[in-house]
């Protein structure tokens, strides 16, 4: 397994990020099993774990603070903080208040007095970015988190944060968490960029597209909507939807493409996104042990350019077969009143 340091923080971490969200009911919920899972990838060379405290309310967590005992100085451990984590009002977002009483959740189910990386785990536009910033600066001053982060957030909001960093002298964000595949590869238009101008680390989401790179969603066969990653969205992975032809069109030739090399789909998949130089780590997620090394076995796999100019035929750089930023619509997109003025101030004249 090879290392790379993440972004300016001069941690070294896996390429191979180990991802969990499926530890949880629902999805693997024998703690056991998982906690095999983890170390089985800790055996491998990977030293770079990410959780979120919203998986599974808390039970990724608890689950990953288990399996590390013993093992926890030699993990880079990540986590996130933003989705709900109760019923009722403050128990979820960016404000001061909730990201100081989130962390104290995190670090008693991780089981550990340090997170190396705590990601906001998604962009809060009712709270000011400073208010943010300044909560995350003040755990690294207290030693109870080492360096932080942005998930899912765009490449203006980015900018935006770094400039308040600068003006404010407060620590800035120094990974991103975006997703990023071969059917989704929008964020090298501007995203990418952005986080390679200020020297962000990079780790990303998804590589196997929700699961259309699995190999198990093809052109012209039956899919299983009712299991997996299709359970939960199935309108992504419905051959009836004229939107998802283009994905089973390039499954196709991504297949084709794999195996004229020697490897799988998935293997293709996590190789392809590790290849782009703004690119740290790619989280892989696996359900089962099965799923893990599989993957694992493609740790090795080198993508030479001609594999890339032709990938990057099927689908051409910047473009989003499928948009995953779909699944989380911003504000100014979803509420009528961001899109529209008063109804008598609307005419030109």
């Amino acid at each position: 397994m090879r290392y790379r340091t993440l972004g300016r923080t001069g941690i070294e971490v896996s390429v191979h990020c180990l991802g969990t969200m499926m530890f949880q009911e629902g999805c693997n919920s024998d703690h056991d099993d998982c906690a095999r899972i983890i170390h089985t990838a800790l055996d491998q060379g990977v030293n770079f774990v990410d959780t979120a405290d919203m998986y599974g309310r808390g039970e990724s967590e608890e689950i990953v603070g288990k399996a590390l005992r013993g093992r926890r100085d030699d993990v880079v451990l990540a986590t996130k903080v933003h989705f709900p984590m109760g019923e009722g009002p403050n128990r979820g977002g960016n404000s001061r208040r909730w990201i100081l009483k989130a962390v104290e959740g995190s670090l008693r189910r991780l089981n550990t007095d340090w997170i190396d990386l705590y990601q906001i785990h998604f962009p809060d536009h009712t709270t000011d970015i400073e208010e943010t910033l300044s909560a995350l600066d003040d755990l690294v001053r207290q030693g109870k988190i080492r360096s932080f982060g942005c998930s899912n957030y765009q490449a203006e909001e980015i900018v935006e944060a770094h400039h308040v960093s600068e003006r404010r002298g407060l620590g800035r964000f120094r990974t991103d968490q975006p997703p990023y595949s071969i059917l989704a590869r929008g964020i090298e238009s501007s995203l990418l960029p952005v986080c390679e101008r200020y020297g962000m680390g990079v780790l990303v989401w998804s590589p196997l597209a929700f699961g259309f790179l699995t190999g198990k969603h093809r052109k012209g066969r039956p899919s299983d909507l009712g299991t997996g990653r299709a359970a939960i969205r199935p309108a992504n992975f419905d051959p009836a939807v004229a939107a998802n032809a283009a994905k089973f069109d390039a499954v196709e030739q991504l297949v084709e493409l794999a195996e004229s090399i020697g490897c799988t789909l998935p293997q293709l998949a996590v190789a392809f996104t590790v290849a782009h130089p703004a690119v740290t780590s790619a989280i892989i997620g696996p359900r089962t042990m099965q799923q893990l090394e599989d993957l694992l076995k493609g740790a090795a796999l080198t993508l030479d350019d001609a594999t890339l100019d032709r990938i990057d035929a099927i689908v051409p750089p910047g473009t989003n077969l499928y948009n995953p930023a779909a699944s989380f619509p911003p504000r100014t997109l979803t509420e009528t009143a961001l899109r529209r003025r008063p109804l008598a101030e609307r005419a030109a004249a």
